[in-house]
């Protein structure tokens, strides 16, 4: 029995909700089942999945989806149960040779396995709402300073239905752009489709294959057409604006001689139906002599500014309706028949987007949701240099700068309507989009399962403890605002933050080659996803959402030379020339999955999961050993941890025992080594046997590598599953071994080892935490609590140490904060807080 609640508020309107939980081990078999109650004590219907499992057979991780109205309670049950009421409604799926088409309790949705269309129509009963729906991408050539453009429209592939249950249906369609000649822009389409609902929801994914030097997307979207019905008073186009919906019909009812008290131009703004042939006959003749707008159109082409414009014909110039800050994303065309509300979550975070509509009072009317605008600048995806720079710390003497193989998933909604809709309806709707109702279980709940990592629950029991504790906050809160101080929002880098800060320029140095966006180095997402399982903050759960999002698919590459592998922190973040395996780490993006039950980070998790065999055509130790004639060249960690997060990730999800070998196999050659986990760091590894071979022991001066990109987050938890007391010991005295005064680690390893390899202690203070629990050892312990209190600012004591700034605007900052040191500081913190909380000495308060 699970409690469950809303981790923000609940549904706003009529929602499919779809969450994930974690169980103890042992405590769920495959055969369960379940039921969700509400707190009346009543029993509805929900669709489960397992989504991982115990090395025992039990189950892990399960996916749950439910319906759910607006006027939901507030908290649930989720229970095992053999006594299973029927879902309320129930959707089905037929096939034939050229279609899928979902039957949902009232609406029909024709799903077109080959051509262009997507979408061939979607009906409520037998009223049509739209149909042709389809990918467009806008390509602009670059030739002698000439500006060409082809239109590509979408081209299925790979039509394939994912999930086919009772109230809940996913359908994936995989596919290129085409202009008939050329294939460009692969995509990934998922479709989600509930029983008692006439929306669906559009995750949409798409790969640049394309040549930076030549190539410029101008627009990329996602079009459909309707057949309105209604005279042209009665057709609408509604935009979700800053606070509430704004409304326009083709034509006005206004005229220069009923401007006061005109009731049927009231209503008719208001979004009611109003009928011509009721109208005073004066009024009706003076609105037919009107302006008939028939395009409409809302740009957001800033984080901090939209504009809403529109046109009679398409040959005419575009007039200004209103201007605005922030909008919300929706749009709605209809008449008192047929209407369509189109959104996209993160409408102005991802700018440049918009929404619009052609032809509003034509036969054929043409809606195009832009994910990015090709009214703003064409994407320019080159990189920022022509040559590389090592004093920016961009790793090797090479330029390796191509976004070929890169992606972005945005998360766009439907809802059909056979009727006019108020404008409250279309606010409620705005409102889900931008923060889709989500179940959570407690913080006390996640922590007794043991299924989600090292880390305790907030404890305020004493000063020290609750200074550490307030610490974590103020880290959390300080980047949260940081996102808005700097507007870090845009379709390529919603989502990430920046390095390191220029106490000099009060700017991020977003110029600086190694020091601009973060990419996941020091595991950010590790650090968000602990403090949210930590505490059920909603704020921390949408950072850590949207940086899953992000550096799944930006920071890496799915396919091409570089498959698997994902670019360092850059200028752009493409362009490191260190193709590293740690930034694409399972471990970075599992905790979203298992929450969420998305089906697009599982595929990420499962691209991921024999990454090693892409590291023999681009060695990471190529600088340190550039004569290959025996294997290539890893680093036990971030490598091979990497290897080994990938491979936990895949075998608890498919329960393949292969991938588990192929961690016991590192572990056992591991054992073997006089230095054990202190050996190497820079090993042989053979990608064929997934064999590591010792080459000897302080190679790289890297020990600090091997701990700070979640590897001890990753090695703890394999630990457990294991039950491998030995490779338990291992970490310890790894974590022991780093904090020990350098004359002790030479007489440990008669001199191999000293002060010099093991650099940021710091980052090793999670696993002296760990060494110091398991061997209960204080001397440890008082180390590393020591070594987080050196990390404070002498003066304030803080983490971060934040001022206000009278510069070239007014801000807040700290010029000596980087990302890095926050990110592991905060993990490592959690850490100790849980395995050594009772050790911090009284006086770091």
């Amino acid at each position: 029995m699970i409690q469950l609640h809303w981790l923000y508020q609940k549904p706003h309107i009529q929602s499919n909700v779809t969450w994930g939980v974690p169980w103890p081990k042992g405590k769920l078999t495959k055969q369960d089942s379940f039921v969700l109650k509400n707190q009346e004590g009543m029993t509805s219907y929900v669709q489960s999945w397992p989504l991982a499992y115990w090395p025992d057979g039990s189950v892990k991780w399960t996916g749950h989806t439910a319906d759910f109205n607006s006027d939901e309670k507030e908290s649930y049950v989720l229970s095992v149960s053999k006594d299973i009421p029927s879902p309320k409604c129930c959707l089905n799926i037929t096939e034939t040779e050229e279609t899928f088409t979902v039957h949902t309790q009232d609406m029909t949705c024709i799903i077109n396995k080959q051509g262009n269309n997507l979408i061939e129509e979607t009906r409520i009963g037998s009223k049509l709402i739209h149909q042709k729906g389809h990918l467009k991408a806008i390509n602009e050539t670059h030739q002698s300073n000439m500006y060409s453009y082809e239109t590509y429209l979408s081209h299925i592939q790979k039509v394939t239905v994912e999930q086919e249950g009772p109230i809940r249906a996913v359908i994936k369609i995989e596919g290129t752009h085409t202009d008939g000649v050329r294939e460009w822009l692969p995509f990934v389409v998922r479709l989600y489709f509930s029983a008692d609902s006439t929306s669906f929801k559009i995750v949409h994914t798409f790969f640049y294959d394309g040549n930076p030097e030549k190539d410029f997307i101008k627009g990329i979207g996602l079009e459909f057409e309707m057949n309105l019905q209604s005279d042209e008073l009665n057709r609408h186009a509604r935009y979700a604006l800053d606070e509430d919906i704004y409304s326009e019909p083709a034509k006005l009812l206004l005229t220069r001689f009923y401007h006061v008290n005109n009731t049927a131009y009231e209503a008719q703004i208001r979004g009611e139906v109003v009928e011509p042939t009721a109208l005073d006959e004066k009024l009706l003749m003076k609105a037919r002599g009107n302006t008939l707008w028939n395009d409409f159109k809302l740009s957001q082409d800033a984080p901090n500014h939209y504009k809403l414009v529109k046109r009679s014909e398409e040959n005419l110039t575009y007039i200004d309706v209103t201007h605005g800050q922030r909008a919300q994303g929706l749009m709605y065309v209809g008449d008192e028949y047929t209407g369509m509300a189109m959104g996209l979550k993160n409408f102005w975070q991802k700018y440049p987007s918009s929404l619009e509509v052609q032809g509003l009072a034509k036969s054929a009317t043409h809606l195009t949701l832009w994910l990015w605008d090709p009214a703003t600048n064409a994407m320019d995806l080159r990189h920022y240099s022509d040559t590389h720079h090592m004093s920016a710390y961009e790793g090797f003497e090479e330029v390796r700068s191509t976004p070929v193989g890169i992606a972005n998933t945005s998360e766009i909604f439907i809802t059909c309507f056979n009727q006019m809709p108020c404008n409250q309806t279309l606010s409620m709707y705005a409102k889900e989009w931008q923060d889709p109702a989500l179940l959570v279980a407690s913080p006390e709940y996640y922590y007794s399962t043991k299924a989600t990592g090292v880390w305790g629950l907030p404890d305020y029991s004493t000063p020290e403890k609750a200074f550490f504790e307030k610490q974590l906050d103020q880290c959390f809160d300080f980047y949260e605002k940081e996102i808005d101080q700097r507007s870090w929002y845009g379709y390529w880098h919603f989502g990430d933050v920046m390095h390191t800060y220029d106490g000099v320029r009060h700017q991020w140095r977003y110029d600086l080659g190694g020091y601009a966006w973060q990419n996941t180095e020091l595991a950010p997402n590790i650090w968000l996803w602990y403090h949210f399982l930590r505490t059920g903050d909603y704020k921390v759960f949408k950072m850590a959402e949207n940086m899953t999002r992000h550096t799944s698919e930006v920071d890496r590459y799915h396919f091409g030379e570089y498959k698997g592998l994902g670019s360092r922190h850059n200028v752009v973040h493409w362009g490191c020339s260190c193709k590293e395996v740690r930034i694409s780490m399972a471990g970075l993006f599992k905790p979203y999955y298992y929450l969420t039950a998305d089906e697009r980070v599982g595929d990420l998790l499962s691209d991921v999961k024999d990454v090693d065999q892409t590291i023999d055509t681009l060695e990471p130790l190529r600088t340190y050993f550039p004569d290959r004639k025996k294997r290539t060249h890893i680093r036990v960690g971030p490598d091979w941890a990497t290897f080994t997060s990938n491979w936990e990730t895949e075998w608890e999800r498919t329960e393949d025992i292969g991938y588990k070998n192929k961690i016991v196999h590192g572990i056992e050659y591991l054992k073997t080594l006089p230095l054990k986990l202190l050996s190497g760091p820079g090993m042989n590894y053979d990608t064929k046997t997934a064999s590591l071979e010792h080459i000897g022991d302080g190679n790289t001066h890297g020990y600090h590598m091997m701990i700070c990109f979640g590897a001890p987050q990753a090695w703890i938890e394999i630990g457990e599953l294991l039950e491998d007391e030995t490779w338990k010991d291992m970490l310890a005295e790894y974590g022991e071994f780093y904090l020990l005064p350098d004359e002790e680690k030479r007489k440990r390893t008669n001199g191999v080892l000293t002060d010099k390899h093991f650099a940021w202690p710091m980052f090793a203070t999670g696993m002296a935490a760990y060494a110091a629990n398991r061997n209960k050892d204080e001397v440890t312990a008082q180390r590393a609590w020591a070594l987080l209190a050196k990390t404070l600012d002498p003066e304030t004591k803080d983490v971060i140490a934040l001022r206000p700034v009278h510069t070239w605007r007014n801000l807040i900052d700290d010029p000596h904060v980087t990302t890095n040191c926050v990110s592991q500081w905060c993990i490592n913190t959690i850490m100790c807080l849980e395995l050594i909380g009772d050790f911090i000495p009284k006086s770091n308060n």
